[in-house]
Parts: structure tokens; C-alpha cells; sequence
């Protein structure tokens, strides 16, 4: 029996492929939904996670599917807010239960017949954000240049200009890992090996520059356990 994890960008899936790893879990987790990072869970990005349901629903009895998780960013949604929206997405594949809650089961139903078990979890730090908020939470090393974008941003709401928090959250992480956490020689080849662009590379070689053991993890860990 295989377990299966949907998420929605290349990044998440680095991501939760390491902690998955950390964890010593057997789950695979699947090519992402690609949501795009600026747009609403709405139209379109319904249209995609649907499809990725009616996908796995065909695979279910060739591929022996036992669970299957979907993770996505809570953004600045509630989490009831979030529920609706999955749930609305799994009925329109599934006879389902209602999710009621992250980190607990549904039973599924495909239209062969085959039965799975759902659950979801939404990233977020403190009950908001997405994967940057979490790797801002979790940052283990030095985080001199990327804190200094504080005065920054104070300096650009002096003179009437503001950057909301995704976007600066985005900015700290691209820093953090660029100037903080790459050496020299690294820094040579910034584009690929300094860049959330190349986050496959952060997450091979320099693991280490995040605390894998901070309480912001826990959560997600619970999560993750329901599938070990």
C-alpha cells in the first residue's frame, strides 16, 4: 500500500520531501498543483487540485493507494475557510465525509468502488502565512543581512510605500539563504546554488540552516505521523 501527499509548488515539495525524510516516513509525495503564488485558491486553482483528485481517484486501485494527504498554505484564510474550500474540492471527485479538521482522516470513495483515507494540513506560523513564513520561523543560522530588511521596509512605510507580508516574507527567505547562509564560492554561482529558484540544491547541501526540531515543525510532524 503506497501513501500519497499532494502539495502545491516544486518548493513545498522539496520541503516536505525533507522532512519526510527526517521522519523516516514511507510516503511519496506527488508533482505539485502549481497554485500560482500570487493568485486566490479560486477558479482556475480549484480546477487544478479537482483534477489532481480525479487523477489519483483513477490510479486508486492500480496503485493501491491507502492515504492520501493534500497540504496547502493557509495564506491569510481561517482555517474553517480553507476546509470549505478542499472540501468542496474533494466532493466534487469523492463520496467523502466532511473534513472537519487538519490531521484527521475521512473516508473516500472512488467510482470503482476503491476506498482510501483523507486528511489535510495548511502551512502556516501561528495561524497565517505559507512555506516562507514557516522557513523564516524554523531559520537556524545567523540571519544578520535578511534581518536588516526590517529597516528597510520601516523606511519604505516612512515615505508612504508599504510590501505586505507574503511578498516581504519571500524577500527574507531569498536573503536569508543568499547572503546569510552561502559561502563564498556559492555566492559565485548565487543563481544556482543561492535561490529559492534552486531550493533543491538549499535542501541537498545546507539542511542545516534550518532548525528541524523548532516547535513551529510540530504540527506539520503530527500531520506527516498520521501516515507512518
Amino acid at each position: 500500500m503506497s501513501n500519497i501527499v499532494i502539495v502545491e509548488s516544486k518548493n513545498d515539495r522539496i520541503f516536505m520531501q525533507a522532512m519526510v525524510e527526517k521522519l523516516n516516513c514511507d510516503i511519496q509525495v506527488e508533482p505539485p498543483i502549481y497554485i500560482d503564488d500570487y493568485e486566490s485558491l479560486e477558479g482556475l486553482s480549484e480546477t487544478r487540485l479537482i483534477t489532481t483528485l480525479k487523477a489519483l481517484e483513477a490510479d486508486l486501485q492500480k496503485r493501491d493507494i491507502e492515504k492520501i494527504g493534500i497540504i496547502i498554505d493557509i495564506d491569510n484564510d481561517s482555517e474553517q475557510e480553507r476546509l470549505e474550500w478542499v472540501n468542496k474540492c474533494i466532493k466534487e471527485v469523492f463520496e467523502s465525509e466532511t473534513l472537519l479538521s487538519t490531521k484527521q482522516f475521512i473516508d473516500i470513495c472512488g467510482d470503482n468502488g476503491t476506498n482510501a483515507k483523507l486528511a489535510c494540513y495548511f502551512t502556516n506560523v501561528g495561524g497565517r502565512g505559507e512555506l516562507e513564513t514557516l522557513l523564516r520561523a524554523i531559520k537556524a543560522k545567523d540571519s544578520t543581512y535578511a534581518d536588516c530588511l526590517d529597516s528597510w521596509k520601516t523606511c519604505l512605510e516612512s515615505q508612504g510605500k508599504k510590501i505586505n507580508q507574503k511578498e516581504f516574507d519571500k524577500f527574507w527567505i531569498s536573503n536569508y539563504i543568499r547572503f546569510d547562509t552561502c559561502s563564498k564560492q556559492e555566492q559565485k554561482q548565487a543563481g544556482g546554488k543561492c535561490s529559492m529558484s534552486k531550493f533543491d540544491y538549499v535542501m541537498e547541501h545546507k539542511k542545516d540552516i534550518w532548525d528541524w526540531d523548532n516547535p513551529a515543525l510540530d504540527d506539520l510532524k503530527e500531520f506527516f505521523k498520521l501516515f507512518c
